[in-house]
């Protein structure tokens, strides 16, 4: 277990529920409900750094996160406090921590796009090496990264389908590969693998296509169509799971241990799919923020999506839930959360994950 990669775990994981719980804050002051305290970290307190109106900003001993304390919190008769107001501010305010993380998402896949760029129509048929193994038979024939593979055999390669076949038509049988690099056109001979490597092809190269730069105005949308289709698609993901559809594996929650197993994998590859290490770190994150944002949807009275459920008897037919019931589910369902999440992270470390 790597010191430095552990404490970038934590520091990202951390700012990642801060952004949640900055979500609460901005949005109950920008409503005028009051907040005691801005929590970095879990109690207890170390120290309290500095105050802002009536909020105090404490600095505390577990580094995993942090927390928001509104005003009168489960308590109406409170003046001024999160319990007190009108049930569409209540609603507002629990709804700004998933609200932040996926508008986070939106920015990070902003980022990677900028990044990347985004594959380019106009060169749709050309079939360019993302990456080249290590001992595969393409680097030991001289293939990089980046070359674009012209013909195999004399027979032109305009899809990756196209080269896959035939090199899958040809395992065990020397080839002449024609590609292309920078100007240069060059050949190399090689013989497909008949059994590669456990994920790895005959060749042992990943295929891909010319990408062209965008600017962050034309990444943005696409970045918001993506963390819809990845919330999208995370939701279907626990709706299989649920119904026994989806591979135990595929399905499978993980807690801190879990995750941070997934994140040195991810840490440690020099580029999977030919992309920069940092830009599959950032997607890494990506998952975890938009899958934070989802969870606290979730309608478990102790989760914000549950905290909605609650109050809209009230915005709808101004018949509020009894307080005092309202405190007993929140705290029954956060025991019943913390000894979930408590097996989970067991499980984590009694049956590691395992990813391909």
């Amino acid at each position: 277990m790597s010191g430095i990669a552990l404490l970038e775990f934590i520091g990202a994981l951390a700012a990642l529920i801060i952004i949640h719980e900055l979500g609460h804050f901005i949005v109950a002051r920008l409503l005028k409900v009051e907040v005691e305290e801005f929590g970095i970290g879990l109690p207890p307190r170390i120290l309290t750094m500095f105050r802002l109106g009536k909020t105090e900003f404490t600095l505390n001993a577990l580094p995993l996160g942090g927390f928001v304390r509104p005003k009168g919190e489960n308590d109406p008769s409170i003046k001024g406090g999160l319990a007190a107001a009108h049930p569409a501010v209540r609603i507002a305010v629990y709804l700004a921590g998933p609200a932040f993380n996926l508008a986070f998402a939106v920015l990070l896949y902003t980022i990677i796009y900028v990044s990347l760029g985004a594959p380019d129509p106009a060169r749709s048929n050309v079939v360019l090496l993302e990456l080249v193994e290590r001992g595969s038979p393409a680097q030991i024939a001289g293939l990089e990264k980046g070359d674009i593979i012209l013909k195999v055999n004399d027979e032109v390669i305009d899809s990756a389908a196209k080269l896959t076949a035939i090199v899958n038509q040809n395992r065990g049988v020397e080839i002449t590969i024609e590609y292309q690099r920078g100007e240069a056109v060059n050949q190399v001979r090689l013989t497909p693998r008949k059994d590669p490597p456990p994920n790895q092809g005959a060749m042992g190269v990943i295929i891909g296509t010319p990408t062209k730069p965008l600017s962050p105005l034309v990444a943005f949308p696409q970045a918001v169509v993506t963390t819809y289709r990845h919330s999208q698609a995370l939701i279907m993901l626990v709706s299989d799971t649920l119904r026994g559809m989806a591979p135990a594996s595929e399905g499978r929650l993980v807690g801190l241990k879990g995750m941070y197993d997934i994140y040195q994998d991810v840490r440690q590859e020099d580029g999977q799919a030919g992309f920069p290490s940092q830009v599959n770190i950032l997607a890494f994150f990506t998952s975890i923020t938009i899958s934070l944002g989802l969870l606290n949807l979730l309608p478990i009275p102790a989760l914000d999506g549950g905290r909605i459920l609650l109050s809209l008897p009230e915005l709808l037919f101004r018949r509020r839930f009894p307080p005092k019931v309202e405190t007993a589910l929140v705290a029954v369902s956060f025991a019943l959360l913390l000894f979930f999440l408590l097996v989970v992270n067991i499980r984590d470390f009694i049956d590691p994950v395992s990813l391909p």
